[in-house]
């Protein structure tokens, strides 16, 4: 339902563009979101946006670095990283959720998860 690509390796400094592709249920979801979860740590909210795209919501640690976006003609989600730091390193996962925008920061509130992608920062 859903495929996240675009991680690597990248400098500290340098910038990544990670892309989730939609498909079935996921494709009118009401929110995507965004997290990422680093070896020995939960899984945190990095950023979500609502279907039309007018409203985004972001980590205060990533507020100025990341944006989210996403073409519903294409079925797909982007998350643009710039200024990446070592502390963004980690898997980073899409997910989907169906109805409401409540809570969009809360992993509980998505119905749908993509498989990951590794995103690792060198300094």
């Amino acid at each position: 339902q859903l495929q996240a690509s675009g991680g690597g390796l990248v400098q500290a400094g340098g910038s990544l563009r990670l892309s989730c592709a939609a498909s079935g249920r996921t494709v009118s979801s009401s929110v995507m979101g965004w997290f990422r979860q680093a070896p020995g740590k939960e899984r945190e909210f990095v950023a979500a946006i609502n279907w039309g795209g007018g409203r985004t919501y972001y980590a205060h640690s990533v507020k100025g670095r990341f944006t989210i976006s996403r073409d519903n003609a294409k079925n797909t989600a982007f998350l643009q990283m710039n200024s990446l730091k070592p502390t963004d390193a980690a898997v980073y996962y899409c997910a989907a959720k169906l109805y409401g925008s409540n809570n969009p920061w809360d992993p509980m509130e998505y119905n749908y998860w993509g498989q990951g992608t590794l995103v690792t920062v060198s300094s």
